[in-house]
């Protein structure tokens, strides 16, 4: 078998790339990888270092939007798992432009590739920003996609083209879309690595407007099982939502986080609002569950104490890339 994982020295996709190379999905055990990343700020050969040196791994240098080494990595490929994407919404609201271009033309490029190829199955890893913002409940697959975003904007228009291959092509694709993750190794621009290695060095961490927003959060890991899980089992043409189970305003991470650290709210500064920032995310996720027997397991409790001792422990990883 042969999985080409993009973006896979990403945060994500590095962690799903170690935990299938360790032996933790069991239904791809020998699989070939092959990450094609471009390696941008949020792409680092370092967190695919504990496995750098298994046979079973290649590492190519690439860029989605560029047709050309898709066509030469493509033929053979089994399985796609495509999580190679531009995906900070601050970034996407001063430089729109890119986001277009990686995850909207980026997504077609492998999706026709993919097609050209015969690939048994394509997994298209989302995000729950495409369904927009919920006052009151929560999102099932089939709500419409309302995003405020550039970020957002992009890749709703990335799920409908896989949508797309699959009603018009019959590839066999699968999209899932996430709440949103953390966990060790992610990039120190986004809220929970920020705000933790602020801390760390006992600089104050900048909240949004009221603090009032709402994520739900999830692990990694459990993110990684679920997708697996769907490329394993997950039937083409549909889509699967995966969420943590754990719903948070801003401020009352941000205290977990000052607990997690042991500072106090004098280390926190108010900042103007995001634009357009998106109120409240909520998924329903029982579709995967019952059908595919996903769960999460990571309670945030045990997963911010293990992300923190991470940060703690891992200054040469992430001190490079926050200070850049």
């Amino acid at each position: 078998m042969k999985v080409l994982v993009t973006g896979g020295a990403g945060f994500i996709g590095s962690h799903y790339v170690r935990r299938l190379l360790a032996g933790d999905y069991p239904a791809f055990e020998g699989a070939e990888v092959v990450v094609l990343d471009k390696l941008t700020y949020a792409g680092n050969t370092e967190n695919l270092a504990e496995v750098a040196d298994d046979p079973r791994l290649r590492l190519v240098r690439g860029d989605i939007r560029d047709p050309e080494p898709l066509a030469e990595l493509m033929p053979g490929t089994d399985v796609v798992v495509h999580f190679a994407a531009e995906s900070h919404v601050d970034r996407s609201i001063t430089a729109g432009a890119d986001f277009v271009l990686t995850n909207v033309v980026g997504t077609e490029n492998l999706l026709r590739a993919a097609l050209s190829a015969g690939v048994t199955k394509f997994v298209h890893v989302s995000t729950d920003e495409v369904y927009g913002s919920i006052d009151e409940g929560s999102w099932s697959e089939d709500h419409p996609l309302e995003p405020n975003s550039p970020y957002s904007a992009s890749k709703a228009g990335s799920d409908l083209l896989a949508r797309a291959y699959h009603r018009t092509h019959e590839l066999p694709v699968c999209v899932t879309r996430c709440s949103n993750n953390y966990g060790p190794y992610q990039h120190p621009e986004k809220m929970i690595p920020l705000f933790v290695t602020n801390l760390l060095d006992g600089e104050k961490v900048p909240l949004y407007g009221d603090g009032g927003n709402i994520r739900d959060w999830l692990h990694v890991a459990d993110h990684c099982r679920g997708i697996q899980l769907v490329a394993e089992s997950g039937e083409p043409g549909e889509v699967y939502n995966i969420g943590g189970g754990t719903e948070l305003t801003n401020a009352e991470l941000t205290a977990e986080l000052l607990e997690a650290v042991g500072a106090d709210w004098s280390m926190v500064r108010p900042v103007t609002d995001r634009k357009g920032h998106d109120r409240r995310y909520s998924l329903r996720y029982d579709k995967i569950s019952t059908e595919l027997g996903y769960r999460p397991t990571v309670s945030l409790e045990e997963g911010l104490a293990e992300t923190v001792r991470w940060y703690r422990r891992n200054r040469a990883w992430w001190q490079p890339l926050k200070y850049a």
